[in-house]
């Protein structure tokens, strides 16, 4: 699949694995041709391996908040309403455009505001209202999740008689109030005025901070207030409350018109480099819906089944929210080429400095002097390995393969049949997914992978390498074939057809359009992900591993994921300086994102201040694979990116490892002044290598 090149570098090797693709590739454009476009996207049926079964330690019990029939199937670890199934299930998850908590059997509703600094953006809870029952026996029982999907989760309050149809990009909070029960609306800021219209169907409510809520009821309901309450009498049926986010009365007219047709859950259709939103509706009319920025770029301009309007606007952390009417939507993304070698080819006369680069490399692969035990730096260390053989390939210089290739099954085969004694991999069945031994007992071992965190980071190095020893060496690829669907399908499985054992997409957020890192953490500000292109190495590898197993559906998978992920990166991570979503101060001090929450958006990482810029920039880069090409292809971004980072490159040479991935964006548009700098180098990111940044280079047209 390697892009051509304008010199024939490639061995018979490659040629013959390039003829072997062949067949695979038609048979994939053949399944779009018959398919369709935006057919869903099912991976073959395989024999399911398990890892041994793990005996976590630290792992909270998912039967706290999850209903009785949930808690017998895999359950989702990073998923947008994760807070509530935490400790107290009671922080704040941001609920497009609203946050929600869920605290003592009520649930409060905040459209926040922000506080902008030059080093963060963050979103302020404030439970502008807060909705109960009157009269509850059991104030304090907790919420229970009892269904969720892609796009939704419907949370209960048992002794309230309340359930809550909590859909994303919603801009009503849509409940369902059973048992003819009483419910009761407090408020921080004072009411100023209540009011009604003839029917008792629709209310406004103003209050002494300057928003007006929208109440809407199925049916008539009778509601007095008292400052800061509004109580109702008995009531069965639905109610849906929506800010008025602009006093225009043609705002107000469009959210009266949607008010009777609602969601109660939403699902997505992943196709290749498509997405398909498919929203369960109830009542008549049609269904009102927010879109964010980058759904807007998606949106397909052929879909004449949505109508986006553009004076319906909310504000949000993800940039501006724009309302869209429709009950499903057709996501377009734009394709991306997964390729083992460069995309332009390399300059024939690099070749002879690449060659020398790879033997001294190679020279350091020794398996038995690796002293690395936790999974993501091992994974790492697989990875680089992985890389040498592929430069290798596509500069015809067979004569180092054989060593990396024993060198990669020294690595790897311990931790695939269990005889890695310093750690390993392991089954957990509480939540239905991979851990690792030093997360069995510690929640920090491996950087929290025991609790679920950074699972698509340390599994995509594991399956880059996988995929590349496939490549070379067929017959071992078969035989650990069950071993290595286990470990990709931990963060690509699409649902129990596909493999029971598995959530559904891990990391993978359908609604963002990007992943999420922290797994089982309650965090004020909700999911995270700092490292963008290892989320997009984990996607790639598994498209990689699709074509050395001649997997199309794997191809596909993999591919559409990291094209996703690539436009959320250039989205919400790369920080231009026309960037029109985030404000100006923030805009005009940073040009990457360091750690992105999902409501709050911050400069520092979890291991450097904000002030090494070079670190920030390094960690959006790493690994250096061809499909980086793709995601820094904004010419003039990484000029903008690259001369606000070279201002903290340290001077000193004990600080080396992170200088490599400045220079290698710095070879877009100067290419000898980054080469003599790399070659000045005198040491590399462990993930990294000389012969990976020489390639880099050379590779850049």
């Amino acid at each position: 699949m390697g892009a051509g090149a304008p010199y024939p570098l490639y061995s018979a090797y490659s040629i013959l694995n390039s003829l072997k693709m062949v067949p695979l590739l038609l048979f994939y454009a053949f399944s779009v041709l018959v398919q369709g476009y935006n057919a869903e996207l099912t991976l073959h049926p395989k024999t399911q391996f398990l890892f041994p079964e793990g005996k976590s330690l630290v792992l909270p019990e998912p039967s706290d908040y999850f209903s009785s029939q949930l808690v017998s199937t895999p359950l989702p670890t990073n998923s947008f309403f994760q807070n509530f199934v935490l400790k107290n299930g009671d922080q704040p998850e941001y609920i497009q455009p609203y946050l929600i908590r869920s605290t003592n059997s009520s649930i409060s509703v905040s459209y926040p505001s922000q506080n902008i600094t030059s080093d963060f953006i963050e979103q302020i809870f404030r439970p502008d209202l807060t909705i109960s029952a009157s009269k509850n026996p059991k104030p304090n029982q907790r919420h229970v999740i009892s269904s969720y999907s892609d796009l939704s989760v419907t949370l209960d309050l048992p002794s309230s008689n309340l359930r809550f149809f909590l859909v994303r990009g919603s801009p009503y909070l849509t409940f369902a109030v059973n048992g003819n029960t009483s419910i009761s609306i407090s408020t921080v800021d004072p009411i100023r005025k209540l009011s009604c219209d003839s029917s008792f169907t629709k209310y406004t409510i103003r209050l002494r901070n300057r928003q007006t809520w929208i109440l809407y009821a199925s049916a008539p309901i009778h509601l007095t207030d008292n400052v800061s309450t509004i109580k109702s009498g008995g009531f069965s049926g639905v109610i849906r409350i929506a800010l008025l986010a602009d006093s225009d009365s043609q705002f107000e007219k469009i959210l009266d018109k949607c008010s009777l047709t609602y969601p109660v859950s939403g699902s997505a259709i992943l196709g290749s480099f498509a997405l398909k939103y498919k929203w369960d509706v109830k009542g008549a009319g049609k269904l009102l819906m927010l879109a964010h920025p980058l759904h807007r770029r998606l949106l397909s301009k052929a879909d004449a089944s949505v109508t986006v309007l553009e004076d319906v606007k909310y504000s949000s952390m993800d940039g501006e929210l724009v309302g869209v009417i429709g009950d499903t939507w057709d996501l377009e993304a734009e394709s991306i080429p997964v390729s083992w070698h460069s995309i332009k080819g390399l300059n024939k006369k690099s070749i002879p400095e690449i060659i020398r680069a790879l033997g001294n490399d190679v020279k350091t692969l020794n398996a038995s002097n690796i002293s690395a035990t936790s999974s993501y730096f091992y994974g790492k260390l697989v990875a680089r390995a992985a890389r040498l053989a592929l430069i290798a390939e596509e500069v015809s210089y067979p004569k180092i393969t054989p060593v990396v290739v024993q060198f990669l099954k020294d690595m790897i085969e311990p931790w695939l049949n269990g005889t890695f004694g310093a750690n390993g991999f392991f089954y957990d069945k509480k939540w239905g997914g991979l851990v690792t031994k030093h997360g069995l007992n510690d929640t920090t071992g491996d950087f929290g992978f025991g609790i679920y965190n950074d699972h698509h980071f340390h599994l995509g190095y594991y399956i880059y390498g996988i995929s590349v020893l496939t490549r070379f060496d067929p017959a071992w690829g078969k035989q650990y074939k069950s071993q290595a669907y286990s470990l990709v399908e931990d963060y690509t499985n699409l649902g129990p057809k596909e493999n029971q054992h598995y959530t559904r997409l891990r990391c993978f957020d359908l609604w963002k359009l990007h992943s999420w890192a922290a797994g089982l953490t309650e965090f004020p500000f909700g999911r995270n992900q700092e490292s963008t292109s290892e989320a997009i190495n984990a996607y790639y590898s598994a498209a990689l591993m699709g074509s050395a197993y001649g997997d199309a559906d794997l191809v596909s998978v993999g591919s559409t994921l990291a094209a996703f992920e690539i436009q959320s990166a250039q989205t919400w991570w790369h920080v231009k300086g026309d960037n029109e979503i985030y404000a100006p101060r923030f805009v005009k001090n940073n040009k990457v994102v360091g750690i992105l929450w999902s409501r709050k958006r911050d400069s520092i990482l979890w291991f450097a201040p904000a002030e090494r810029k070079d670190i920030r920039l390094g960690i959006q880069v790493l690994p250096i694979l061809p499909i980086t090409e793709v995601v820094f292809s904004d010419f003039d971004y990484v000029k903008e990116l690259v001369k606000w980072a070279l201002t903290s490159v340290p001077k000193n040479r004990t600080e080396e490892g992170w200088k490599g991935f400045v220079y290698a964006l710095e070879a877009i548009y100067k290419q000898k002044q980054a080469l003599n700098k790399v070659r000045d180098l005198s040491s590399h990111d462990d993930g990294n290598s000389l012969s990976n940044l020489l390639w880099w280079i050379h590779s850049r047209k």
